[in-house]
């Protein structure tokens, strides 16, 4: 079984470059197939989500070509089947998007109910509530949703909380839907906007993306396009605290600086240093860190996919800080495994308490899930001594390459798939 192996104490100094954003991708992978035409898609992470996603978009009748790693071409005229397959769901959440790809472009669709990482409940109830809004005929059945129309008609639609997948969803299928959509209370993610625009390189007509209501206005049909994907900010704030909590020098390249602004802003008030470029920030970390608070809320607030990273940096800060997850309710079951490595954090219902430790030190720990699997090597990085990470296929469903470019920043960690190899490293590094 793969796991993460590595010796912490080493500051990571040096140059990162940050891959395409995984969840504007899969947004823009599943509305490509929303035109006849061809569709190239650039700055493609090579993740475990995005090759699962590419696999169900063949299965439904595409051709899906590979033009390099982070390069693919999707043309998608013939697609024979608006049903999703079962297994392709069960891997990961996002496949839902199906559900407003195939309504737009042939007012049906038939897609099982999603899988993806256990942090909490994900209802998809407001994606429904938005298409029924455009005339959808919505039932579940056999576990899958299955959703016709005979015409989809522009809408007022105002969602009851801030949904990411809701937006995305009920944006993809007004796209084609007669008339005007009026779309309020919606998230105002980057890779929201990334899918908007993405649409509109095809000749859709939507306004307001980034703010909180979205206006669109439907179109007959769709083109084809080229289109380059966004950096993908939760990456980029992942290296941004490894450099903070190894007390590194870290520059992060390939960036959108804004994306990241509700991060910056507390690296920089536990006393890290912060510079920002054009397209890159700088991350030094300092000898003694202060303590703060966080709590998670959408966009342009502090990212709930950040939580677990941070509370890492500040596990090893000076003082008392406090973390209040809002977004989700199961997204502290990785405080038990940090507990192994000698951390101090006490969970009382959605909120974290961490009193700042001087050290960690190195035990075997699983990564409960993707994020947190990520805020795991984090913490094995600062340790004294050799941790090991297990279950590390959530980290491989979102972080490109991770073990290498974490060895670019000058950390002595492998993947190993054997205790041999485990045994082998363990020698090596002393």
């Amino acid at each position: 079984m793969e796991q993460y192996i590595m010796k912490g104490g080493n500051p990571l100094v040096g140059e990162v470059t940050v891959s395409g954003a995984k969840n504007a991708a899969l947004g823009i992978l599943t509305a490509a197939i929303m035109t006849d035409e061809d569709v190239l898609i650039e700055n493609l992470p090579d993740v475990r989500d995005i090759n699962v996603m590419l696999e169900a978009i063949e299965e439904i009748g595409a051709r899906v070509e590979r033009v390099d790693r982070h390069t693919v071409r999707i043309n998608a005229s013939t697609i024979q089947e608006i049903s999703v397959d079962d297994e392709y769901i069960r891997r990961i959440r996002a496949s839902y998007y199906f559900i407003g790809a195939l309504l737009g472009k042939y007012k049906s669709a038939q897609v099982p109910l999603p899988g993806g990482c256990n942090i909490g409940s994900r209802p998809i109830d407001q994606h429904l509530k938005g298409f029924r809004a455009l005339g959808g005929d919505v039932r579940i059945e056999g576990g899958a949703v299955i959703v016709h129309a005979i015409d989809l008609v522009g809408s007022h639609i105002y969602l009851d909380v801030v949904s990411v997948g809701a937006t995305i969803n009920i944006m993809m299928a007004a796209t084609l839907a007669e008339g005007l959509t009026i779309l309020e209370n919606v998230a105002k993610e980057p890779h929201v906007v990334d899918v908007a625009n993405f649409l509109n390189s095809m000749g859709a007509n939507i306004k307001g993306a980034g703010t909180d209501t979205i206006r669109i206005r439907g179109v007959k049909k769709l083109h084809g396009t080229e289109y380059s994907i966004i950096p993908d900010q939760i990456e980029a704030g992942t290296f941004m605290c490894a450099a903070a909590v190894t007390r590194g020098d870290v520059m992060v390249k390939n960036v959108i600086p804004k994306h990241l602004e509700a991060i910056t802003a507390k690296l920089l008030e536990i006393g890290c240093e912060v510079i920002e470029f054009d397209d890159a920030v700088r991350v030094v970390g300092k000898p003694v860190q202060r303590h703060t608070d966080i709590k998670t809320l959408p966009y342009p607030g502090f990212p709930t996919d950040m939580q677990p990273q941070m509370t890492v940096t500040l596990a090893l800060a000076a003082g008392t800080s406090m973390v209040t997850e809002s977004i989700f309710e199961n997204r502290f079951k990785y405080v038990d495994e940090l507990a192994r490595m000698g951390s101090c954090i006490k969970v009382e219902g959605n909120v974290a308490v961490i009193d700042g430790v001087k050290r960690l030190t190195g035990a075997q720990v699983n990564a409960p899930d993707l994020r947190a699997g990520a805020a795991l090597v984090l913490a094995g990085l600062a340790a004294e001594g050799v941790t090991e990470v297990d279950e590390i296929g959530y980290i491989q469903r979102g972080y490109e390459c991770f073990e290498e470019k974490l060895q670019g920043l000058g950390a002595m960690i492998e993947k190993v798939d054997s205790e041999k190899d485990a045994q082998k490293f363990r020698l090596k590094v002393g």
